[in-house]
């Protein structure tokens, strides 16, 4: 997408470059100034990118509920097994050696139900990177193994949907809780509510509190 088609309005961007992500923060600190302080704050506000489609997912699922340390160990393992990046291939390999690498059964069996589901061509990326948000959200969690916030992250991260915020990420709550001057940490429902006015550029919104959360973590480390 070039910076003209960003700046003339002519299309909405993904948050999947620079531009991207400046665009959306620019449209949502003008619809919701309170965020703008924040913003000051971070400085510069970069997009996170993972591969896409099947690939895209099983990183997804080999991060739920871990470190992003311990994640990375086991991606590198993961992504070294032969065809496991595909899902035609992965479907040939053994739990055994899925799980040999650190996959849990549970990821084993999720990640092999989202490849069963794009061979039977019931999940298709394409169609799937193009719904408005709470459709593209509902055919993921669909999948046997599939929740929330893997859904969400996947669109986020691999799709560069504009429109996604994952209000169950606890980073994300903590972030909302100082910097917005909250009187306490939120819960995923108030989140939820909360993110809703900041649509349609809630995926921007999240990767500002994110950029926000490692700052505070790194002012707090400096006061050790």
């Amino acid at each position: 997408m070039s910076a003209h088609s960003i700046l003339s309005g002519e299309t909405t961007p993904r948050i999947d470059t620079p531009e991207g992500v400046e665009w959306h923060l620019d449209a949502l600190t003008g619809l919701v100034p309170a965020l703008a302080p924040m913003r000051a704050q971070v400085g510069a506000v970069l997009p996170r990118v993972n591969p896409k489609h099947f690939a895209g997912m099983a990183k997804v699922i080999c991060g739920q509920q871990l470190s992003v340390q311990s994640a990375a160990a086991i991606w590198a393992r993961f992504e070294a097994l032969p065809g496991a990046l595909a899902p035609e291939s992965y479907l040939e390999l053994s739990e055994e050696a899925v799980r040999g690498v650190g996959f849990s059964r549970g990821k084993f069996l999720a990640l092999r139900a989202v490849a069963e589901a794009i061979l039977a061509g019931e999940l298709d990326f394409a169609a799937l990177d193009a719904l408005p948000a709470e459709a593209a959200i509902a055919r993921l969690v669909a999948l046997k193994g599939i929740g929330p916030w893997t859904a969400e992250v996947y669109l986020l991260f691999c799709a560069g949907h504009p429109d996604i915020f994952p209000a169950g990420d606890l980073a994300l709550l903590k972030a909302a809780h100082h910097g917005l001057g909250l009187d306490a940490r939120p819960s995923i429902k108030e989140m939820i509510a909360i993110a809703r006015d900041w649509s349609p550029h809630r995926s921007a919104a999240a990767l500002l509190f994110w950029r926000y959360f490692a700052a505070l973590k790194n002012r707090e480390s400096s006061l050790l």
